[in-house]
């Protein structure tokens, strides 16, 4: 049996956190909304409950993957984001997904920059790409926030899409994030 911690990263105002069984009642509810066709949705109940498990299994098998947002203010699921890579992809993904009640509040740029950050300093994984849904402009306009630059159109589950490409972060120069081992 293979041992594995997915660390928790903290910024100002997020803790990026391990996958939790009380986020499926939100995730559940996200992929029901229409919004949800750009990450692979719809989902029914069960199809969350899978891809909520596939979350640590990605963290087990590859040493890196998907951390779920909590706001601190609050303590609410906010949504989730980190780096996954799937069997016919071009390669590992920045992905992040943001939850209707927390849009328009900088906290997909926060949680998305603090996993690229903590993805290339610790886990190996240095200038990921993104995929983005033509019709995504909200996902655009955040590529082009973290500094990714359109690389090319492409294809992920069927869909086609954009490329973008995150600059590489030279890890020698200081976290802006703060770590801890598991929860």
């Amino acid at each position: 049996m293979t041992s594995y911690t997915i660390p928790t990263v903290e910024t100002e105002r997020l803790i990026l956190r391990a996958p939790h069984l009380d986020d499926l009642p939100a995730m559940t509810a996200f992929f029901e909304t229409e919004r949800s066709h750009l990450v692979g949705g719809p989902k029914t109940a069960m199809e969350c409950w899978r891809s909520l498990m596939g979350r640590f299994g990605h963290w087990a098998t590859l040493g890196y993957g998907g951390w779920h947002i909590v706001e601190k203010a609050s303590g609410a699921f906010a949504g989730w984001t980190g780096i996954i890579n799937a069997p016919g992809w071009d390669e590992p993904e920045l992905g992040w997904t943001i939850l209707d009640a927390f849009e328009g509040k900088g906290i997909a740029f926060e949680a998305a920059d603090a996993a690229r950050a903590y993805s290339a300093r610790k886990l190996g994984v240095n200038s990921p790409i993104s995929y983005v849904a033509h019709n995504n402009t909200r996902s655009r306009a955040l590529a082009e926030r973290l500094g990714a630059t359109y690389e090319r159109d492409g294809e992920v589950m069927g869909t086609p899409c954009q490329i973008w490409r995150h600059p590489r972060i030279d890890v020698k120069t200081p976290a802006l994030t703060t770590e801890r081992t598991g929860q």
